[in-house]
């Protein structure tokens, strides 16, 4: 296991990704139209047909050293997918459930110091097939990890150790900001 550190493009945003292993999270390539627009949004580069890298574990091995307090929130509507990006610089870092209690948090593998730990790709979600449809490798690993890691946070209670949320509201730590139709019509949806 390993604590690897992390930050924003910046570097005024800093934390660690505690007990960092292959088997403790998922270390996955998504292709889907929202993760690619995020990038887009967040960064200005299209990642096309490379996908977004993330590793998804827990809220409760994410820690923050500093710029805590710099982090936004956006989502594409207001019920999906929380993206936390740094407002100093805009990159992307997590993403998650709108809810502290289905404990996921994913965070993007750029922003990690080093990767090793956390093993090559394991699996890929939505891959584009020709016929215009997509498919998953490894969807057990993908689903089923998420959803028995999530489960044994709740039963113990890690759910409730969450950097994102604040638990006695169940709001995330920023307000929910939604991109506007004329910011969202430009990205590939």
């Amino acid at each position: 296991m390993a604590d690897i550190p992390f930050s924003c493009s910046c570097g005024d945003i800093r934390g660690t990704l505690h007990s960092a292993t292959p088997q403790g999270g998922n270390h996955v390539r998504c292709y889907c139209s929202a993760c690619r627009a995020a990038a887009l949004y967040t960064t200005g580069i299209d990642p096309e047909n490379r996908g977004v890298e993330l590793f998804q574990t827990t809220p409760d091995k994410i820690s923050f050293q500093q710029g805590h307090s710099k982090l936004s929130v956006f989502s594409f509507t207001p019920r999906k997918l929380l993206r936390f990006r740094a407002s100093c610089c805009g990159v992307q870092m997590f993403t998650m459930l709108p809810t502290p209690k289905f404990a996921l948090a994913g965070i993007m593998t750029d922003c990690l110091e080093d990767c090793s730990a956390i093993g090559p790709v394991a699996s890929e979600a939505f891959i584009p097939q020709d016929d215009g449809s997509t498919k998953h490798s490894s969807a057990l690993k993908i689903y089923g990890g998420t959803i028995w890691r999530a489960l044994v946070a709740r039963v113990t209670g890690r759910w409730k150790q969450t950097p994102f949320f604040d638990i006695a509201t169940g709001k995330p730590i920023a307000p929910v900001y939604v991109p506007s139709a004329e910011e969202r019509a430009t990205l590939p949806f």
